[in-house]
């Protein structure tokens, strides 16, 4: 398998996945106001592949502002896509919410909207993902609290849209790289393997600050409780001034369609300084490569491959 770097130009909170021998993507368009997907069957072809925009944001009210993150997963057998959104006239009020589609094929059946995801705390929130563990749908997002701080929170789902327990809060920004511009925690995506369940999130500005930290739980541990997440004290994913790469984060994972090769799947700039805000700076790209995993059981990320042709590495 092989491709270049950047895979996708200027779409960034990119999310892949691997659904029956096909990869589904989707990310945040430059202009904030639409939700886009494609498919294509290898990795190398999703630069070609034709997007369909399935969703536009109103015209006023809710989701009518900043519409971010779209996230494509489906669960038992029906398609859903996750994303925020504020409004026109209130920008910074984001909140979660759902569409689901009619039929079995995205790109050509209709969405309806399902509504927001409501958390007990009203407020800013953003980058939901659902995952299924040990017989329960949970959903991991962020969330300001108090308004200053981004964390993010873990809760059982009832439904694709519906909270059925109390959030708990797993990780703070408390670590000095994770409050460099901003104090954020953001940007949760799953990952499952050797006995724990992972949680790599991104944290700081989105500059070239911007990073990827990591959770872990004992697979058998209690996930609603705090106490059973532990947080790696240094970042695992970060800026490479070799590789040319900045700011690298919002990521999500999947595999060769084989699955004997995980895939890392972030965003990143080519060049550090940024003129004015960095959201209004299209140029983060979409990047896919391959990572491997210590002999500890933990994943090992390496650093951000530069741009060029990419070959993905062979497996023993």
């Amino acid at each position: 398998m092989n491709w270049h770097h950047p895979l996708i130009e200027q779409r960034a909170d990119p999310h892949l996945s691997l659904v029956d021998g096909r990869y589904w993507f989707t990310a945040s368009v430059p202009s904030y106001d639409a939700i886009e997907i494609r498919s294509a069957a290898a990795v190398g072809e999703l630069p070609a592949a034709p997007p369909r925009v399935i969703w536009r944001r109103h015209d006023s009210g809710p989701m009518s502002f900043h519409v971010w993150a779209p996230e494509l997963h489906r669960i038992d057998g029906r398609w859903f896509i996750y994303f925020a959104a504020s409004e026109r006239d209130d920008i910074w009020k984001l909140r979660m919410y759902v569409l689901e589609c009619e039929g079995p094929d995205p790109l050509r059946d209709a969405w309806v909207e399902r509504g927001q995801i409501h958390t007990p705390e009203e407020g800013f929130s953003l980058d939901a993902t659902p995952f299924e563990h040990a017989g329960r749908r949970y959903l991991c997002w962020a969330q300001k609290s108090p308004p200053t701080e981004s964390n993010l929170y873990l809760a059982e789902l009832a439904n694709p849209w519906r909270l059925k327990t109390a959030p708990v809060c797993i990780s703070r920004p408390t670590l000095a790289w994770e409050r460099i511009g901003f104090c954020v925690n953001e940007g949760p995506a799953v990952l499952k393997r050797h006995g724990r369940v992972f949680i790599a999130y991104s944290a700081a500005a989105t500059d070239a600050n911007y990073c990827m930290g990591l959770l872990w739980a004992d697979e058998q541990a209690d996930l609603l409780a705090p106490e059973s997440w532990h947080k790696s004290p240094t970042p695992v994913f970060a800026t490479s001034e070799a590789a040319g790469q900045y700011g690298p984060g919002h990521n999500s994972f999947t595999t060769t369609p084989d699955g004997a090769t995980d895939l890392l799947v972030y965003h990143a700039r080519n060049y550090r300084d940024i003129a004015g805000d960095p959201l209004n700076d299209p140029n983060r790209h979409t990047r896919v490569q391959a990572f491997g995993w210590r002999a500890d059981g933990f994943p090992d990320f390496g650093t951000p491959v530069p741009d060029g042709p990419y070959t993905l590495p062979r497996t023993t």
